[in-house]
């Protein structure tokens, strides 16, 4: 089975060398998050409440995981981050 990797650019901050956290995420960046997400089966209703530092985040944990687990994954992240409820 052949690995999908998805990259997701991040803000840099030369003074650091490092990622700035909790900063301004750029447009297109967080579309593409957005476009993840929904793809591996995040309720539009649900993921329109979160946040877009959370998407990215959790855009980039779904890419590092198996696409068979990618659907449970992200449900479970919205579940641990209180954007969803459990069934």
């Amino acid at each position: 089975m052949r690995s999908v990797y998805v990259i997701i650019p991040c803000r840099f901050h030369h003074l650091t060398r490092g990622i700035v956290p909790g900063g301004n995420v750029n447009d297109s960046v967080a579309i593409d998050a957005k476009r993840i997400l929904l793809r591996y089966g995040a309720p539009i209703a649900v993921l329109d409440d979160v946040s877009e530092v959370h998407r990215v985040e959790f855009a980039r944990e779904i890419t590092k995981t198996t696409l068979a687990d990618r659907e449970p994954r992200i449900k479970e992240l919205l579940r641990e981050h209180g954007y969803l409820e459990e069934d």
